[in-house]
């Protein structure tokens, strides 16, 4: 039979911890396997105060292959709410439990503020030191309620709750959320660096659903010199394979990212690289907040009422439709010097497949831009009618397309610490902004016909139209290329269109 240690109400919370996680909790899958007079003879005091029994320890996790990203704050990993600022509506650990919940009050929310510059925040113990890659922020739910924007820090250390004189690191700069829905960010400033900790802060309150922090364990080792270590600590730890960067320390160059050129004009040695040590990014899924630094995201949205903040939603053709207005504006401003005139069309694009694979990391060698206007692909879908003629659509009907962008540097070129990769549904159109640094369309698993909204002058091998960069110019033969995964591997087998 059981036995069970007797612990007296008044000393619970003292013996246990308040911070703990609540093991017993159904959302954690807890449940009572056995019963018997004499244990609940020993927790009827915890009964009558607590109306339930609860249990609270700390989750000892059984983690994959290290190569593999998992989400490590999340409960199962171990990931612990440390400290939180305010958590007067909702909970702060309820950020980790798993799946999207079932209303506001299963999220973490805290007490309204109207005083100027507020802002509330968690702290969050990882599961294991790790190498972080991306954030998901779920708003679920919280639709008048949610923050206007966050911002994400990190740090390394070896204590629980982290001190006051550590140093927080940027891993997400601060960013607009939107109503009801999952938002998916790529990390800045974590190549190379292992955390134990991050902190979310939200402005200036309000609710959100979940966070997910995912990236790659980090494994003890006695090779400590392998890490360059962001805060040191008792214990050692080396990155994983897959996250090797071997542009460290290369004449000062931090990553390979800044100063690829070179300093002052110079261009760095030359340094033969193998594939796997080149820069890789997570490709996430496409949100207007994410793309929002590199132009717009042009879909409807199931539910209207968590559109995107400013998006303006009517009824429309005698309430059989719902109108999203002004979702991406159609720019140009060519120089008057240009003495051509340029003009607004609509063109079509049959993309094809070019080996990016779901699940696989994909090797970027070239970037555009469109220096004068932007550039908008919407997604045409499929439809053949035989019997009719009417044979040009598509046979089979992509789902998603790969979209790849970065921001004008100092020097006139791609800055590869903006660069970003997406991974599109052909619900959604994209449109780029003026000078936005981006790769040509790249179609996953079959052709997408795509609608191209774009202004130009017209005259073949023009720049002003379009200007076409080789990633070998960045750094020679330092970098190659940008290795994106389109982490699409979990969606279900797609299966033929059928048409008439």
């Amino acid at each position: 039979m059981a036995k069970y240690h007797v612990i007296e109400v008044e000393d619970f919370h003292g013996k246990l911890g308040a911070a703990g996680t609540e093991l017993s909790s159904v959302a954690l899958g807890g449940k009572v396997v056995a019963v018997s007079d004499d244990f609940f003879a020993d927790v009827t005091n915890l009964i009558k105060v607590e109306g339930r029994f609860r249990a609270y320890g700390e989750v000892s996790p059984i983690f994959p292959d290290p190569s593999k990203a998992i989400d490590l704050a999340h409960v199962f990993s171990g990931g612990r709410v440390v400290y939180v600022s305010n958590q007067h509506f909702g909970g702060g650990p309820n950020l980790l439990l798993p799946g999207r919940g079932k209303d506001m009050g299963d999220g973490w929310e805290t007490r309204r503020s109207r005083l100027p510059g507020h802002k509330d925040f968690v702290v969050i113990r990882l599961g294991a030191p790790g190498v972080l890659e991306e954030v998901e922020i779920d708003t679920a739910h919280f639709k008048g309620n949610f923050p206007e924007s966050c911002e994400l820090h990190a740090t390394r250390t070896g204590s629980t709750i982290p001190h006051d004189d550590v140093t927080w690191t940027t891993i997400l700069s601060r960013t607009k959320l939107g109503p009801h829905r999952r938002h998916f960010f790529q990390l800045e400033n974590v190549l190379g660096k292992i955390y134990t900790h991050v902190r979310l802060t939200i402005y200036p309150d309000g609710g959100i659903k979940r966070i997910r922090v995912i990236g790659r364990r980090a494994e003890a080792h006695k090779e400590s010199a392998e890490v360059e270590a962001h805060e040191p600590t008792t214990t050692p730890f080396k990155v994983p394979p897959p996250q090797t960067i071997a542009l460290n320390g290369v004449n000062g160059f931090v990553n390979g990212i800044k100063g690829i050129n070179g300093i002052n004009g110079h261009h760095a040695p030359v340094v033969k690289r193998r594939p796997s040590d080149l820069l890789r990014i997570p490709a996430v899924p496409l949100t207007p907040e994410a793309f929002a630094k590199f132009g717009h995201v042009i879909q409807a949205w199931a539910d209207p009422t968590a559109v995107p903040k400013g998006v303006r939603v009517t009824s429309a053709n005698q309430g059989t439709a719902h109108k999203f207005h002004r979702l991406a504006p159609t720019t140009s401003f060519y120089p008057e010097s240009s003495k051509v005139q340029a003009l607004s069309a609509i063109s079509v694009f049959r993309s094809t497949p070019v080996g990016a694979k779901p699940g696989e990391d994909w090797q970027v060698k070239i970037l555009e831009r469109h220096a004068y206007t932007s550039q908008a692909f919407i997604p045409m879908g499929t439809g053949r009618i035989d019997h009719l003629g009417l044979d040009d659509g598509l046979n089979d009907g992509g789902r998603a397309y790969l979209v790849i962008v970065a921001l004008n540097g100092g020097d006139d070129s791609p800055d590869l610490s903006t660069l970003r990769a997406f991974v599109a549904t052909t619900a959604q159109g994209i449109s780029y902004s003026p000078g936005i640094w981006h790769h040509p369309m790249i179609s996953l698993e079959t052709p997408i016909d795509f609608a191209c909204v774009e202004t130009q002058i017209g005259e073949p091998n023009n720049k002003m139209d379009c200007e076409i960069l080789d990633m070998e110019q960045l750094g020679r033969d330092i970098l190659k290329g940008v290795v994106v995964g389109a982490e699409l591997s979990t969606l279900p087998k797609k299966q033929p269109d059928k048409h008439l």
